[in-house]
């Protein structure tokens, strides 16, 4: 069967073959889904001259996924192949999961906004996750690692001037709120971004919707913003940089109108939308510098079937990642 050329709005995009499992954003960009969250692979202009192709990874998913990502890596770049570098929208277990094993066997430059460095670099844990924000994943929320890991030498403070290392036609933009140095990034020629957490195309929430990648535009997950005020500014600026392609890192790609009207829509509502009514961050944000939080609102008390719902949302959770893990092996 002949691949189906994914093309919309008069955007050059890649391929899909049948029963790809890979998100195919632009010919230059793929995406590699590691349980419930996206990392991806951004291609460097290649002269006639080079024999391998250069690349760099945007993000290092969950944690004990490195194998599926160097999978990856090889199936679309060679056997032992490196990126130059591992940018990363910010350090969350589930967008640096895969670094420890990576970073240390590759050997290369990581980049990471001087507020995301206290957690990649063994000095700060993030603040605790708020489980009553609603939805399955955020009764599980408290099972999550909250770091931090420690990458030493290896990290690298991204260029304050916006430039992106060895991403010349990239921008990286500040789209804190999700976490302090949550940063997004950007290229003008073809209105890319890949929005990390800034916002997602999933509700990630909602165990249903991670299951089946239901898409739609969402704010970011829930249970891991620590300042709502600055999740809905960022929101907002993305919305006025008015993207063609987005890809998050939960979700699928989305792109033309529809990106415009549901990322329009969000930003618009985003208190009505996204904001949950009584969630610990809602009215006071954590508050962080370099050298990670120092000011983290109280905790609030559980509802009183919450334990109990805990217990089963874990449950399901666990027995849903066994099987994916299985799965994977199995073929």
């Amino acid at each position: 069967m002949e691949a189906t050329p994914l093309r919309r709005d008069g955007l050059k995009l890649a391929t899909r073959k049948p029963g790809d499992p890979h998100l195919h954003v632009t010919d230059d960009v793929l995406g590699v889904r590691t349980v419930m969250a996206n990392a991806y692979f951004v291609d460097l202009p290649t002269t006639d001259t080079e024999q391998a192709r250069r690349w760099v990874l945007v993000d290092a998913g969950l944690p004990m996924c490195g194998h599926t990502i160097k999978a990856a890596a090889e199936a679309r770049y060679g056997a032992g192949t490196t990126p130059e570098a591992i940018i990363l929208t910010h350090g969350h277990f589930d967008h640096v999961g895969a670094l420890p094993t990576l970073g240390r066997e590759w050997n290369v430059p990581i980049y990471a906004h001087p507020l995301e460095m206290p957690f990649i670099t063994g000095r700060a844990s993030y603040a605790p996750p708020d489980p009553w924000v609603g939805g399955s994943m955020s009764l599980t929320s408290p099972l999550y690692p909250r770091g931090p890991i420690d990458m030493g030498k290896l990290a690298f403070e991204l260029p304050p001037d916006g430039h992106v290392p060895f991403l010349k036609e990239w921008r990286w933009i500040p789209t804190p709120g999700h976490s302090p140095g949550h940063v997004s990034f950007y290229r003008e020629r073809d209105g890319l971004l890949l929005a990390g957490d800034a916002f997602v195309t999933t509700k990630q929430e909602s165990l249903l919707s991670v299951l089946t990648q239901a898409q739609a535009v969402h704010g970011p997950p829930s249970y891991f913003t620590h300042d709502w005020q600055q999740a809905e500014a960022t929101v907002k600026v993305l919305a006025t940089l008015d993207p063609k392609i987005a890809a998050t890192g939960h979700g699928t790609p989305m792109r033309g109108t529809e990106l415009h009207d549901q990322l329009g829509a969000l930003a618009a509502n985003f208190r009505r939308i996204a904001v949950p009514a009584n969630g610990r961050y809602t009215e006071h944000p954590v508050l962080s510098d370099v050298d990670g939080p120092n000011q983290v609102p109280p905790r609030r008390s559980a509802p009183p079937v919450a334990i109990a719902a805990v217990a089963v949302a874990a449950l399901g959770a666990v027995t849903w990642i066994a099987t994916y893990r299985n799965g994977k092996r199995s073929h």
